[in-house]
């Protein structure tokens, strides 16, 4: 990530070692665009952090998705349930503690999950921008 990058986005903070965190790192890895972490802790039983992310295309949101779920397996937080892998166009990964969707721009500002979730923290996400 460049300087300019993470002037752009505020850098979401995770403690290190947690699910949470390689998560965090494998998206950032992969290039995923616009992520946002949401803490849920306290306000649903869900999980403990839901992570919403764009991929450029079909393809880039499947193969984040396929690698994230073998990382988090690898690294020993057990297993991993996809959604959606087929079409691509929104993959929710259900990792336990952290859930993540990841989609392509499109569909991501059509469903708006940070408003929803955000609890009226997040702003609305403009087609073009995830």
């Amino acid at each position: 990530m460049s300087d300019q990058d993470s002037a752009a986005a505020p850098a979401i903070e995770a403690e290190p070692g947690s699910l949470h965190a390689l998560v965090l790192d494998q998206l950032d890895e992969d290039q995923a665009q616009d992520v946002v972490s949401i803490p849920l802790a306290g306000k649903s039983s869900i999980a403990d952090h839901m992570v919403i992310a764009s991929g450029r295309s079909t393809r880039q949101v499947a193969a984040i998705a396929q690698k994230l779920a073998e990382r988090v397996k690898q690294e020993g937080h057990g297993p991993v349930r996809l959604e959606g892998l087929p079409q691509a166009d929104w993959v929710l990964i259900d990792a336990g503690d952290v859930v993540v969707h990841l989609f392509r721009p499109e569909v991501r500002s059509f469903y708006n999950l940070e408003r929803m979730w955000a609890f009226g923290d997040a702003p609305p996400v403009a087609a073009g921008t995830a």
